[in-house]
């Protein structure tokens, strides 16, 4: 099997991973947190929190962030592993 074919192969395979849970999956994406404390209360119902936030940013600036956090950490990752691979480039005689 050619090159290219596998990585059509591939990139159909983490699309189709990404789109069909979105669209056959009918339930709501919560999140962690949200969770925990559902379940604090059901285990818990006397429990006070320790503090509250003291700001609490709109649902679409709260995304944003997420985004921009995973964007710098792969950005970080892919710096790291391109430094390693071309420091393992160098060495390797020709």
């Amino acid at each position: 099997m050619k090159i290219a074919t596998k990585n059509i192969l591939l990139l159909v395979a983490v699309v189709l991973l990404a789109v069909l849970p979105l669209l056959f999956v009918n339930a709501e994406f919560g999140g962690a947190d949200g969770a925990a404390e559902e379940m604090i209360k059901t285990i818990q119902p006397s429990y006070e929190p320790w503090f509250s936030s003291l700001l609490e940013p709109p649902a679409e600036t709260e995304s944003m962030l997420f985004a921009l956090q995973a964007a710098i950490g792969a950005g970080f990752i892919g710096y790291v592993i391109g430094l390693f691979r071309g420091k393992a480039s160098k060495s390797k005689p020709q």
